[in-house]
């Protein structure tokens, strides 16, 4: 079981968590699941799927610590896969507990992590493998969170969903390992679940020295000293802190209510940019008429904080890989 660091102190506890295992029955399990995280006062979103459980909670430290306790003690759960990090107020606005077909989503029925996956590598090992020339460094996250920060010299998919990585990878696979070349291929991710899946695809595709980041950026943000880190740049989280950076620190970005993209300082001085309805990436994929439905939602919003109540329509980004 991990430490539980206190975070600087911090008063409420983020757990960012995955396992892979065999669920018989994943409706048996949400209700136990989300009564207990109601109980313990827990937000944020959990998913069950046939594969195992994956998913983002938040609250104090001892309902965090009675929800992990519950979670190890599902089918083959006891080594459950836990990133802690601290937050000053609650970055999720309900508690979800979701069933899926896949704890990420893929699309590749035939791959299985708990059959073989790439080597972990850990985090203070991680810069030393990828400043080796032989080594292809891939960064399976969407083109949105590459944006916020990566690892230098880290190669970009640009993909909208990790849906598109399979086919990338196949596109792309000459340019990267053709004219004979067997480099090692290294791959990260937020918090450690994708590179799972994406290292068991490459070595279904035949790629056998394949690596991946050990707990993700988050582990390695987490462990490595800020004047020894490779990352640039801030790290996209799927909640309200938004974007983090080297210690776990909250970062500088936004984010865009209409679209859930992450904000910059630049992004918020764009004509294109109106809080709670639109920003510089998502102005041209909107209609006037979806807008005006943003800004009455962003102004019953405002109205209902300054009332000092939550708005029933608030809700956070769902769409979550990690």
């Amino acid at each position: 079981m991990e430490s539980m660091s206190d975070h600087s102190g911090q008063p409420l506890r983020v757990a960012a968590l995955y396992r892979f295992a065999r669920f018989e029955d994943c409706a048996a399990l949400r209700d136990p699941l989300a009564q207990l995280c109601e109980e313990q006062g827990i937000r944020g979103t959990l998913l069950l799927a046939p594969e195992g459980i994956n998913g983002t909670i938040a609250g104090s430290p001892d309902g965090i610590h009675a929800v992990l306790d519950h979670i190890r003690g599902l089918p083959d759960c006891s080594d459950l896969d836990v990133k802690f990090s601290g937050a000053q107020s609650m970055p999720f606005h309900r508690m979800k507990v979701r069933l899926k077909r896949e704890i990420v989503t893929m699309g590749q029925p035939d791959i299985d992590p708990r059959a073989s996956v790439g080597t972990y590598v850990q985090p203070e090992d991680w810069n030393d493998l990828i400043s080796d020339p032989d080594t292809i460094v891939i960064d399976t996250r969407n083109d949105y969170e590459v944006a916020v920060g990566s690892f230098a010299g880290a190669i970009d998919p640009k993909t909208a969903s990790f849906r598109d990585f399979p086919d990338w990878f196949r596109q792309q696979r000459d340019s990267l390992l053709g004219e004979g070349r067997t480099p090692k291929v290294a791959m990260y991710c937020t918090g450690g679940i994708r590179c799972e899946k994406s290292t068991a695809f490459l070595k279904q595709e035949g790629i056998e020295d394949v690596f991946h980041l050990k707990g993700g950026i988050l582990k390695y943000l987490e462990t490595v000293p800020a004047e020894q880190s490779l990352w640039e740049g801030e790290c996209f989280v799927f909640d309200q802190r938004v974007t983090i950076g080297h210690g776990l620190a909250q970062g500088s970005y936004g984010l865009c209510h209409a679209c859930r993209r992450p904000v910059s300082e630049t992004d918020r001085s764009s004509p294109l940019f109106e809080e709670g309805v639109s920003c510089p990436a998502c102005h041209g994929e909107r209609t006037e008429e979806q807008r005006a439905s943003y800004r009455e939602r962003h102004r019953q919003e405002s109205l209902a904080a300054s009332e000092g109540r939550a708005h029933v329509g608030a809700r956070m980004h769902a769409k979550t890989d990690d």
